[in-house]
């Protein structure tokens, strides 16, 4: 045997391995998964982004299973999938680790490296849970947005920065605009109730504020599957 059969014929995975890794690969990326979904704080959570992640590392570690050692058949690989363009964009760079973080898995898991694989994942979710928890890089924790429009009363205002204050521990003007043809303002505060028991009670509070209408809450983690 020359040395381009070497090359180009090397000797194929058997079917225990070839299932091992590929199982290997799938359970990895599950717990990627399911710390993802556990981890994910947004304004728009995709199923189909946690699936594809489960999905991709199946086809990473076939990839390298078929691939093994040969040269030649990492080359023809190589530019089959130079032809193909990913235009699915992420909004959310932590969406982009997550799934990096599941090609890896595949890529490990497929090469047989079993050590690298598990290791690393296990590193990667004790990472992610960790700062999950102690909510690194977070300046400031709110619990969401709140609107409503008021008139332009000064007596309005000051009911509505007292019910603020006492149904929340901080609050913030973020917007503040004209609503009915000059006649009222639309106001938009990011909020951090006390209790989130009672965020209904809050709005049912700025509700009975007389002229005040339309008054809406919105969550800063909601699950909404796209």
């Amino acid at each position: 045997m020359n040395w381009y059969e070497q090359i180009a014929r090397p000797e194929t995975v058997g079917w225990q391995a070839a299932i091992v890794s590929l199982l290997l690969a799938f359970a990895l990326t599950q717990a990627i998964s399911a710390i993802y979904i556990w981890t994910f704080r947004g304004l728009s959570y995709s199923r189909t982004l946690v699936q594809g992640m489960a999905m991709a590392s199946i086809v990473t570690a076939m990839l390298m299973l078929a691939i093994g050692n040969s040269i030649a058949a990492g080359i023809g690989i190589a530019g089959g999938l130079s032809i193909i363009r990913f235009r699915t964009t992420m909004r959310d760079p932590r969406d982009m680790v997550f799934v990096f973080a599941a090609l890896a898995a595949g890529i490990a898991s497929g090469l047989q490296a079993y050590a690298a694989a598990i290791a690393g994942t296990g590193m990667f979710l004790v990472a992610a849970v960790f700062l999950h928890v102690t909510s690194f890089g977070s300046r400031r924790q709110m619990d969401g947005l709140i609107r409503f429009v008021a008139p332009r009363d000064a007596g309005a205002d000051e009911a509505i920065a007292h019910t603020l204050r006492q149904f929340c521990r901080s609050f913030v003007l973020v917007t503040l605009r004209e609503a009915a043809q000059g006649t009222a303002m639309e106001h938009a505060y990011q909020v951090s109730v006390r209790d989130p028991a009672r965020r209904n009670q809050l709005v049912t509070e700025l509700q009975a504020v007389q002229g005040v209408k339309d008054v809406t809450f919105l969550l800063q983690e909601p699950t909404l599957e796209l």
